[in-house]
Parts: structure tokens; C-alpha cells; sequence
């Protein structure tokens, strides 16, 4: 049987109308800056984050800016549409350096004028005046760790702020931030449908136009991890866990907040543009301790990873301008690679993927492009579109509310 959704004839058809804008330009560059540093590591964090008594500001901003014209150097000019400090904790970086880093991507590249700059941030390391140097440095949106309003939970999880320092933080972004949005934790040990709507009907009266909600996951590695295996944590089941998940499709709908991605929520028109270029699988750089890009250069797609470790990295960027100096890895990513990865990220997604992205990506453009079939499962696309789980349309794959929830599955189905 042969599914609908993906005939030859349809791969080389352009992206309907009204959609365009939802596709990166080639020219279109994202900016992710890694900024390894926490206060402490959280029990269930499985991020490259690490605690330091002592960090050398100077040697790390003057990495930065150095690794900044390295990558330039490499992508050569491109339009920079978002520019992102991740984390660890990069609330705990001067807005000074802030600053110095905008001022260097904007000297590198051709910064747009209307970029999306944003900070992530966390309650217990923001203040007043460390807000408003960030606005005045250029970051326009900031992303906050709440997690929980509940201190209990907040004590769980290893959160060194209360429910009331999450309140001011917010308080704080609407004062000096366009944009703002915050993260929250459910699926806790003993959580509710009850107690997890209550949470989110007190979240969305602090919520500006953007929320982003996570399902506790207990990764290797982490010290939740090392609870689990000794029988010290028990997570709720997977039908407890999807009925939350629905909790907040539903709480969050009907507040004007739908996902627009697995774990995002937005009023239409605030969803997070840089987090948009990772699942419309456009260009990004990552600079910084083990941060990942994808480069097209030349017309040929690499796959980038800089080393994790903080000190080995920022010894390379200080001893060198070769681009690669700092990475652990960068390899070329053939078509179907690429049509696997953009289908695994842009299926995250409300909107799905386009056939014309897929077809942009093979290695044979051209024609009936082989790596699609060699790729995808027609078959299976056919028996998940009949089970609900994926749209029957013709223009792009995309997954259905019931089909993101069970995403893993569908994509162990579908990716040859």
C-alpha cells in the first residue's frame, strides 16, 4: 500500500500559499552562545552545565568574541535572524559581556533589525539592575527557569528560588523586556491532573505570550538518575503521564496559548523564533562548550559539535582563529541524513514539514529524489495516517495532537 501523503509527483511542489514565511531563507543564520555556568547542578539536569568558584570574565568574553569572526570567517555573510544565550545559566554573565558578544555577531554578520535576542534566565540570578543592563545590551526576549510555583516542588527539583523570587523575576521581564516567556516542570513524583491544572491556571496568570512546559524525564548520568536505580524515585506511570500532557493541551488552549511545538506553547505570531529555526531545520551556529550547529557551506550541510568541556574549549579559542580549533566534530550530512533529521525535528511541530523542504534537502534535487524513499516508510506513513497519528494531506507530513505525544513511535515507524 502506498502512502498519500508522499507520491514522486508530488516532492517538487512549492510551499503553499501563506507558508513561505514559515520557510528560512538560505541566507538566514540563528546565533546560539553556550554559556556552561550554573550556581549548582540541578538533580534532574543532564545539560553541559558546571558549577565554578572562580570564572575568568575577560579570557571567556574575548573566547567568545574570537570564535565569533572564526565562524564568520567560515559561513561567510549571512543575515543573523535570532541570537540565543543558553545554558548553565548565562543570567550569571555581565550584561557587559552581553554586549560585547551582540556588538561582535553584528559586526561578523548582518544582524536584522528586528532580531530575536534572547536570554535565558534564572530566578535565583536576576535583579533589577542586572535585567535592565541586559535590555540595555540588546536582549529583547528572556526565557526564565520558574519550573514550579509550588516551593515544595522548587525544593525537589534543587531550585535555590522560591515561588515569590520566580513572581518578582517575571514581574522584572515585563518591566524590561518586550517578550518573555518561562519554563515549568510536570509529571512529578505524586502530581495530579488536579494539582497540575491548578499549577497551570496560576501559571498562565503570570504567562506572557509564550510558555514552555516539560515532561520530568529521569536522563543517565544525572543524581535523579542515580535515585531511580536505587529505588529511591518513582516517576508516574505512562498513562498518568500522557494524561497530564492532555491536561495542558487542554488548559492551554483554552487560555489562547496552543502548542505549536511538543513542549510549546504560544499566542499565535510569539512563538520563539530561534527555537523555530532549529525545527524548520534551517542554519544555525553554535559557539561555545559543546554546542552543536548545522552549516550549509558551499551547498553542502555540516553537522558541528565544539568540545564539552569548559576549559579544554575556551584554551582552543584563545590559542586560535582556525574555526574548527574548538570542535570535537564536524562532518558533512549527506541528503537522507538531513531528510531524517528535518523530519525528526519538524514533527515536533503543529505545522509539520513541508515535501518541498525534504525535496530541497536530497542529493538529487533534480529528479525524484531517492533519498525521500530511502528515508521514509510510505508504508508505514499510510497505516499511521488511517490510525490518526499523522495528517492525510498532500503537501507536507504532519504529525496529529495524538501522533506528537507519541512521537518516539511514530518516528521508530516511519525513519527507515
Amino acid at each position: 500500500m502506498t502512502a498519500p501523503l508522499l507520491s514522486p509527483s508530488q516532492l517538487r511542489i512549492p510551499l503553499p500559499q501563506g507558508e513561505g514565511e514559515k520557510a528560512c531563507a538560505p541566507d538566514d543564520l540563528a546565533v546560539y552562545i553556550h554559556w556552561p555556568f550554573c550556581l549548582s547542578k540541578c538533580p534532574y539536569c543532564d545539560f553541559n552545565s558546571h558549577v565554578r568558584e572562580r570564572i575568568d570574565i575577560a579570557a571567556w568574553q574575548a573566547a567568545y568574541l574570537r570564535q565569533i569572526r572564526a565562524c564568520a570567517a567560515r559561513t561567510g555573510p549571512r543575515r543573523v535572524t535570532s541570537l540565543y544565550f543558553g545554558g548553565g545559566t548565562p543570567s550569571l554573565m555581565p550584561p557587559e559581556t552581553a554586549g560585547a558578544i551582540i556588538e561582535a555577531v553584528a559586526e561578523a554578520w548582518t544582524l536584522e533589525r528586528a532580531a530575536e535576542i534572547t536570554l535565558e534566565a534564572n530566578p535565583a540570578a536576576v535583579d533589577r539592575e542586572r535585567f535592565s543592563g541586559f535590555a540595555a545590551a540588546g536582549v529583547n526576549r528572556v526565557s526564565i527557569g520558574v519550573q514550579s510555583f509550588d516551593d515544595r516542588e522548587l525544593q525537589f527539583l534543587g531550585r535555590h528560588h522560591s515561588a515569590g523570587d520566580a513572581r518578582e523575576a517575571l514581574r522584572l521581564a515585563r518591566r524590561y523586556f518586550g517578550r518573555f516567556s518561562f519554563d515549568l516542570i510536570y509529571a512529578l513524583p505524586g502530581q495530579t491532573a488536579a494539582d497540575w491544572r491548578r499549577q497551570l491556571r496560576g501559571a498562565l496568570a503570570e504567562a506572557g505570550d509564550h510558555l514552555s512546559l516539560y515532561q520530568l524525564t529521569v536522563e543517565p548520568g544525572t543524581a535523579f538518575h542515580a535515585q531511580w536505580a536505587r529505588g529511591e524515585l518513582a516517576t508516574p506511570d505512562d498513562d498518568t503521564a500522557g494524561g497530564l500532557y492532555e491536561t495542558a493541551q487542554e488548559v492551554t488552549e483554552a487560555a489562547g496559548l496552543p502548542a505549536y511545538e511538543i513542549s510549546n506553547h504560544a499566542r499565535p505570531g510569539a512563538e520563539s523564533r530561534h527555537n523555530l529555526t532549529y525545527w524548520r531545520y534551517g542554519d544555525y551556529a553554535g559557539i561555545g562548550p559543546g554546542a552543536h550547529g548545522r552549516l550549509t557551506l558551499a551547498g553542502v550541510r555540516h553537522a558541528t559539535r565544539h568540545h564539552r568541556a569548559p576549559e579544554v574549549w575556551l584554551g582552543r579559542a584563545l590559542r586560535t582563529d582556525d574555526p574548527l580549533a574548538t570542535e570535537s566534530g564536524s562532518t558533512v550530512v549527506s541528503g537522507a541524513e538531513a531528510i531524517v533529521e528535518a523530519v525528526m525535528m519538524g514533527l515536533r511541530t503543529a505545522e509539520g514539514v513541508p515535501l518541498a523542504r525534504l525535496a530541497a534537502l536530497s542529493d538529487d534535487p533534480e529528479g525524484i529524489p531517492d533519498d525521500v524513499w530511502a528515508a521514509l516508510d510510505r508504508d508505514a506513513v499510510a497505516r499511521l495516517a488511517e490510525a490518526g497519528l499523522l495528517e492525510d494531506e498532500p503537501d507536507r507530513l504532519r504529525a496529529t495532537p495524538a501522533g506528537r505525544q507519541r512521537l518516539n513511535a511514530v518516528l521508530a515507524a516511519i525513519l527507515r
